[in-house]
């Protein structure tokens, strides 16, 4: 379908979820993260997709859906070029990791896991990118998305991130080569695996810089987010950001929801439930965010691993930070979080938009550790009623589950799966109802956390080609303690800025 042959879309302007005053378009908020008052953007609206829409995409490729969700959101930036971006990211030659049997041109392929009665379990592939993980669907758009937005302008970027242990890779590869952008990118000290340590600090490209921060992925987190909250610090540096605080990556990721919908369903009044594999809370909330314009979602279910701060709230309404020494070091490392960076975006619908008490609530967090919205005596409120209207529910996956979920699926279909798609398979079979396909979204392809696979299958992960000897390849990295004002310095050091 042509773009210029699209009916016109309404202007899109975003707000923060602390209620800043300004309401930016699309592009203005792109290559940042955090709105000026500390909150996430967040649209004014969410675009509604009606029944007839949704059934005329069912023939669409993903490409095509992609610009069909982001011209609802990117409404300053011509629909041309959505367009023509959308066909450059979503190829089967970038995302040419699928797993024997699949098909590579479907980006996101649907593979049955169990299916008994009116019961089925879905996995949808989503690590089929050039880091095998799922962060590449919205990294490599993010990517060349940045660029146009910096030719256009004649700009360049400094992008500031952290992750615990596939956002940087994913961003990284997305980034290098690219004009005008350099990375810095923050990860736990020695706490990810040997595979994604190697995937990100082997790169030698001169715009990569990779730094070790002696602490839990929550310290390099807040680092981020206190350089961000430094206004002047950040324009000076032209700070901008690829963690999933960023609304173009968020928006990115709610195509997938949609893609795995069409192929589970035949007509648009059918449901579905997504299970999500969360730490973040960045990839389920664009499961929140498909729902919110219409797509017919029963269930999204958190999984959690052992630092189950997501699910303790979505049983008890109470949201309890962990400090970093309360932050367990798992089998499932990119999960090893313990302040969900996106929560507060569904906590802004969850209080219908209040946005006065969204910041007096997080807030709190900083200085009290968290917030009880169970309606209890002496709680901050009674929110958690309204929790099940949009669809919510969790459980918790540890160690010795995702051990036997590796195993029974290895057994009974053939198929080695990472230990963060094993927490969300367990925790799917406890959500799974008659006649409702529940879709499980991969999290990352097995050969990643080699170390769990042999001790769960006692061999090693099959490695997709080119990634044979990672682990030998030259690293180059620094190693730095958890200080603001040193990255700060590090940072100008290195731009010249």
């Amino acid at each position: 379908m042509a773009a210029e042959r699209l009916p016109a879309q309404q202007t899109m302007h975003y707000l923060s979820t602390r209620g800043h005053s300004a309401k930016p378009q699309f592009s203005e908020i792109l290559l940042g993260g955090l709105a000026p008052d500390g909150g996430l953007y967040l649209p004014s609206a969410y675009p509604k997709i009606s029944a007839a829409e949704l059934d005329a995409w069912r023939g669409l490729s993903y490409a095509s859906l992609a610009f069909q969700v982001l011209r609802r959101f990117a409404t300053d930036i011509p629909e041309a070029e959505l367009d023509r971006l959308s066909s450059k990211t979503y190829t089967g030659d970038v995302y040419c990791n699928a797993r024997p049997g699949e098909d590579a041109a479907l980006i996101t392929p649907l593979r049955t896991l169990e299916h008994a009665g009116a019961q089925s379990l879905l996995l949808q592939a989503l690590s089929n990118g050039p880091t095998l993980a799922f962060k590449d669907m919205a990294m490599q758009l993010l990517g060349n998305l940045f660029e146009f937005a910096l030719a256009r302008e004649g700009a360049e970027l400094n992008i500031f991130g952290a992750t615990s242990g596939d956002t940087g890779s994913a961003a990284e590869y997305a980034m290098r080569g690219k004009r005008g952008i350099r990375v810095f990118m923050l990860s736990p000290y020695q706490k990810m695996s040997a595979f994604q340590t190697a995937q990100m600090f082997s790169l030698q490209d001169p715009n990569i810089f990779n730094i070790a921060v002696k602490g839990v992925f929550d310290d390099c987190q807040d680092m981020v987010k206190a350089v961000s909250n430094d206004l002047e610090f950040k324009v000076r540096q032209k700070i901008g950001t690829v963690n999933s605080i960023n609304w173009a990556r968020v928006v990115a990721q709610v195509t997938y929801y949609f893609k795995g919908y069409l192929a589970a369903t035949t007509a648009s009044d059918q449901l579905v439930s997504f299970t999500v594999p969360s730490g973040n809370f960045g990839n389920v909330c664009a499961g929140h965010i498909a729902r919110m314009m219409g797509l017919p979602i029963h269930k999204l279910v958190v999984a959690t691993n052992e630092n189950d701060v997501l699910h303790e709230f979505f049983q008890t309404g109470v949201y309890r930070v962990r400090k970093s020494a309360e932050t367990f070091h798992t089998s499932s490392p990119s999960m090893d979080i313990s302040k969900a960076s996106n929560f507060e975006r569904f906590i802004y619908d969850l209080l219908e938009g209040d946005a006065e008490r969204v910041r007096d609530l997080f807030l709190k967090v900083d200085r009290q550790g968290g917030f009880d919205l169970s309606g209890k005596p002496g709680s901050d409120g009674d929110e958690f009623s309204r929790v099940s209207r949009f669809g919510f529910v969790s459980g918790k996956s540890m160690h010795e589950d995702r051990i036997r979920t590796i195993r029974e699926v290895d057994a009974s279909h053939g198929l080695v799966v990472d230990p963060h798609t094993a927490d969300g398979i367990k925790v799917a079979r406890e959500h799974i109802e008659s006649g409702i396909p529940m879709i499980v979204l991969e999290t990352a392809l097995p050969a990643k956390f080699n170390e769990t696979i042999r001790e769960a299958l006692g061999r090693d992960a099959e490695r997709p080609r080119g990634f044979e000897n990672i682990e030998a390849l030259p690293q180059r990295f620094d190693v730095m303690a958890p200080e603001v004002a040193a990255i700060k310095r590090y940072i100008a050091e290195r731009t010249g800025l």
